[in-house]
């Protein structure tokens, strides 16, 4: 027997008059959620209203209708048409489209109505909004017709611009809302795609991730480089630029940087050709010079322009205003802002009058040259007044050799033009590509040397911070200097004070801790020490023990050199051949006696200072060390480029140095000093008491050894 399907017979839809309707107390909503009363309002002016409200009859006691009818599913909508009336936009007796409920429970219809609401897929929203722009609205008029901010339909329009492929991805719900933002930072979909299917299949696929992956190949905004310029430069030279629409992003990523470069290049080179008609003899020019580029260069002594009534006058008020200002606010916990800004402000202009042009004897700019670079900040950094050794003058007189008078600047007679000021652009070295499978090669020696450098640096900062180990070590080296044969050469420590230069630049060299830690202590003396060598010995006489001890570590400090060099015998093992330390054997004592962790000194593995220099067993290997096999399972797979970048990130903060950077255990050191950071020697700790002057130590003279 066939089974009856009984028929379903829908609520009858009606038009009734707006003030025959109330706003039923069964609606289940009371919590506020979406857009506004008010939006909706004008929603429904725009468009007028395109659902139907729900309504059920309203009877008195006997049950007879009483001809209004209550809403208790579309209380919204009601309240939205409710404000129209109340605003004169509707009349009072507008017909509203109404579904007629009869059977069933009010709060039930209510609840289903609500239920029942699925919200729009984010990336059907994108496709609207697309679709309303191509069809001629602006950004501001979509975000006015749908209640939001102008930035977030260009956030939309800008996610609709993904590659298909990964709308269908998402879509499917294979990658989330926060991973489709971040392939929207470049329009290239087959870039996009590529990054897709390399992430997806190593799991790493963090957000931040995909953005640095798509963004590995450009120059982030706040480069100096870019500051230097200014971004509207490098647009104008069309340069293209990719931005972030969803997170902070520091004006974008420059992808062009061949053209930038270029335009600095420009820039610098203009900017020697003006300082040239000062009349140098060279002028260097670069984005950014290595640390200790004028180690072997002469400084001219130049003084300050003078000051005008009317600069004086200014600074006299400046300092007035500054003293006003703290006094007045010596007691608050917190400065007002306007008042912090003008606090800055003056400083500012205080320190521009500081930074005043200085004035060099011309016989003497005929000589020497400028170095033009570009400072951290994007600013230009002119450094004038460096003599090279081979643009010194001769001696007075004349030339015994050649039998001529040497008085006049070789290439520059008397009355004759003065010669082209010479402009160099600086430029790089690039490294052989090695094989990167190769786990048994050794590290590059160029790698060796750059690490080894910063060491260098580091101990150089440690040891000027330990003066009784500085004066334990000079003494070290004087012993093996006068008592042993063959121990010449198995020192650390140049005692001559020459500065060894480090034949590799390492990167970030010259921003570490430690080369500004020996910038400022250098120039602190340099402020303190006389201008006339005439008066030196004077000066030092002058100071305490502790002064004279704390410049005696310092300028020992110069002459360390801890830097590998290859193909060196002092490299050869850890022992020479006689039997005694070698020189970065000697290094690791000092390293040890002075406390140097290299950690603390500010290094950590990067991938353009250790981990993008060296093969991928070597990568892995660090990450095993400082993580565990689990972690180095997680990268093992990736491509050298990602493996390193990846590994960069697992190794930050865990401390981890490689082999170059650490220490040797001192158990596998023969001779060990007894008391490392024993107390200074009598002549300089206790000038009370000359008398001690002349004693010897035994045990500090056993520890020297």
């Amino acid at each position: 027997m066939t089974k009856t399907v009984q028929k379903i017979t829908l609520s009858p839809s009606r038009d009734i008059p707006f003030n025959k309707l109330v706003l039923s107390q069964s609606n289940v909503r009371r919590v506020k959620a979406g857009i506004s009363i008010e939006q909706l309002a004008e929603s429904i002016a725009q468009r007028t209203l395109l659902q139907s409200l729900n309504v059920r009859a309203v009877v008195d006691a006997e049950g007879n209708e009483t001809g209004m009818f209550e809403v208790p599913a579309g209380g919204r909508r009601y309240r939205a048409l409710e404000l129209l009336v109340k605003q004169k936009r509707m009349a009072k007796t507008q017909a509203i489209p109404c579904v007629v409920r009869e059977g069933g429970i009010a709060e039930d219809d209510s609840l289903a109505e609500n239920d029942e609401r699925v919200g729009l897929h984010p990336l059907d929203q994108f496709r609207a909004f697309q679709t309303l722009s191509g069809s001629g609205l602006s950004e501001e008029e979509i975000a006015a017709r749908h209640f939001v901010a102008p930035a977030v339909v260009k956030q939309r329009l800008r996610l609709a611009s993904v590659s298909p492929k990964l709308h269908d991805v998402y879509a499917e719900d294979g990658m989330t809302l926060e991973q489709l933002m971040a392939f929207s930072v470049t329009a290239d979909h087959t870039r996009q795609e590529q990054v897709w299917e390399n992430v997806s299949r190593s799991g790493y696929d963090e957000p931040y991730q995909i953005r640095r992956m798509l963004t590995e190949n450009t120059v982030r905004a706040s480069d100096r480089r870019v500051q230097f310029i200014g971004l509207d430069v490098y647009q104008q030279a069309g340069g293209g630029v990719l931005r972030d629409l969803f997170e902070h992003d520091d004006g974008g990523w420059l992808q062009d940087v061949a053209l930038l470069d270029r335009l600095v290049t420009e820039k610098l080179k203009a900017e020697a050709e003006a300082i040239a008609a000062e009349g140098w003899k060279w002028i260097s020019v670069a984005v950014d010079f290595p640390y200790g580029h004028t180690t072997r260069l002469r400084e001219l002594k130049g003084q300050p322009v003078d000051l005008t009534s009317e600069e004086q006058a200014t600074i006299d008020a400046l300092n007035a205003e500054q003293a006003k200002l703290e006094a007045e606010y010596q007691d608050a916990d917190e400065l007002p802002e306007e008042v912090d800004q003008r606090l800055g402000a003056i400083e500012a202009a205080l320190l521009a009058f500081e930074d005043r042009p200085m004035i060099y004897d011309k016989a003497e700019i005929a000589r020497a040259g400028v170095f033009v670079s570009v400072d951290s900040e994007g600013r230009l950094c002119v450094d004038r007044g460096y003599v090279r050794p081979e643009d010194e003058a001769p001696a007075a007189g004349l030339d015994v050799e050649r039998g001529t008078d040497a008085s006049p600047t070789e290439g520059q007679e008397a009355g004759g033009p003065a010669p082209r000021t010479a402009i160099s652009v600086a430029g790089a070295t690039d490294e052989p590509e090695e094989d990167d499978e190769d786990p048994t090669r050794p590290l590059p020696d160029r790698l060796i040397i750059e690490l080894t450098a910063h060491r260098t640096l580091a101990l150089r900062d440690k040891l000027a911070e330990n003066p009784a180990i500085a004066f334990q070590a000079v003494l070290h080296n004087f012993v093996l200097t006068a008592f042993y044969r063959f121990a010449s050469s198995g020192s650390c420590l140049e005692i001559s004070l020459r500065t060894p230069t480090f034949p590799a630049q390492a990167p970030g060299l010259r921003e570490s801790v430690s080369a500004k830690a020996v910038e400022v202590r250098h120039e602190a003396w340099k402020a303190r020490l006389p201008k006339s060598e005439n008066e030196l010995w004077d000066a030092l006489t002058a100071l305490d023990g502790d002064a004279q001890a704390s410049l005696f570590a310092h300028c020992a400090s110069f002459a360390v050199n801890a830097v590998y060099e290859p193909a060196n015998r002092y490299n050869q093992g850890r022992v020479s051949a006689h039997g005694v330390r070698t020189r970065l054997d000697q290094a690791d004592v000092l390293a040890r006696a002075a406390g140097l962790d290299m950690v603390q000194a500010g290094w950590r593995p990067t991938v353009d200072n250790y981990l993008g220099r060296v093969t991928k067993p070597r990568i892995l290997e660090a990450v095993r060390e400082a993580k565990g096999e689990s972690s180095a399972q997680l990268i093992d797979h990736l491509k050298k480029a990602d493996m390193a970048k990846e590994a960069e990130r697992l190794l930050d903060g865990t401390g981890w140095l490689p082999e170059p950077l650490r220490l040797v255990d001192s158990s596998s050191s023969p001779v060990e000093p007894e008391d490392e950071a024993g107390p200074l020697p009598e002549f300089l700790a206790d000038e009370e008491n000359p008398e001690n002057a002349g004693d010897e130590d035994p045990q500090q003279l056993d520890a020297a050894e």
